[in-house]
Formats: structure tokens, sequence, C-alpha cells
């Protein structure tokens, strides 16, 4: 019993005695003055679908092919589309911008592309006018927090609308939220 209450003792003399850094942090990872900041688009932003011209590729990400035609996602964009009926001299043929676009998949006539949390459905019958047939809302789920590990971000919110990227910016105090 006594040599309980000595540890005990002990224990708590040398937690007081334990020097704590003025900001707390997580794990290893100090708070450096940066944080990440949501990025917010209303409901109306998010859910225009438009086809435009042709543009350069930034961000690749997967590649389809249906018939002569090649679909790109441009990650987080939309998707380009490619005339391959020459290889040797692909021509890019229009971009359909779909923000928070990551996935697509072609099945037949059709490609299923994310805009955020929704899935549209279009009609490829003619790639060089896509339609946009169906929206599917709400059948993927959304972080709403950095797709980093590691990281301070300022904690999402909904009132503010939907959160569409995340940016990289100095901050005078320590964010709530960590990942």
């Amino acid at each position: 019993m006594k040599r309980t209450l000595l540890a005990g003792c002990l224990t708590l003399l040398m937690i007081s005695c334990y020097i704590r850094d003025t900001e707390p942090f997580v794990g290893s990872v100090r708070f450096d003055g940066t944080a990440y900041r949501p990025v917010y688009k209303n409901p109306e932003d998010v859910a225009k679908v438009e086809v435009s011209t042709a543009r350069s590729l930034k961000d690749p990400g997967k590649i389809y092919t249906y018939d002569r035609y090649l679909f790109i996602n441009e990650l987080g964009k939309g998707i380009h589309i490619v005339d391959n009926a020459n290889p040797a001299k692909p021509q890019n043929i229009s971009f359909v911008s779909i923000e928070g676009n990551f996935d697509i998949a072609v099945k037949g006539n059709w490609l299923y592309a994310d805009n955020l949390s929704n899935l549209l459905v279009i009609d490829i019958t003619d790639p060089k006018a896509p339609k946009l047939t169906k929206t599917i809302p709400n059948v993927i789920p959304v972080q709403a927090f950095p797709p980093l590990q590691g990281v301070y971000f300022e904690c999402a919110d909904s009132k503010k609308g939907i959160v569409v990227d995340w940016e990289k910016v100095e901050m005078e105090e320590q964010p709530k939220c960590y990942r």
C-alpha cells in the first residue's frame, strides 16, 4: 500500500515538472503558421455541367476509350473529349466542365462521372455533343477535410456552401481541426 502511494506521488511530481508547449499539437506535427482553408461554392454552381471548347490538359486522371474517342478526366475540373481517329495526331475537340470530377467510367453510349457527391449520366452517342441525361444526387460520400494526412485545417461549415477544394494559407491561430 505504501509503495503504491509513493509511486503515485512520484508520478504526480514528475508530471507537474513536465514543460508544456504553449500550443497543443497532434503527434509530432507542430502548427507552422500554415493550414488548409476550404473553398466553397453554392449548390447551383456545383451542379452546372457545360460543354465548352477544348482546353489543354493540366492534371489528367483516368482515360477511357469509346469508338475512336478518348475521354480524359481533368482532376477536379471535368472531362476532355479527344478524337483519336489518327493516333499519331489526336484532336482535342471539347471539354465538359464538371466541378469536383475525379472519376469517370464508360459503358456503351453512357459516360458516368462524379460531381462531388452526385453521379452524372451523360449520353455520348455523339461524342462531339455530349448530353447530361440524369443526375443522381448524394450517392457518393464526400469528405469534409483535405485529402492530405498530418495537416491542420479550418473546419468546414456547410452553411457557407459546398467544399469544392482546399487552399493552403497562412493563419494567425492554430485551427481546431487536424487530420
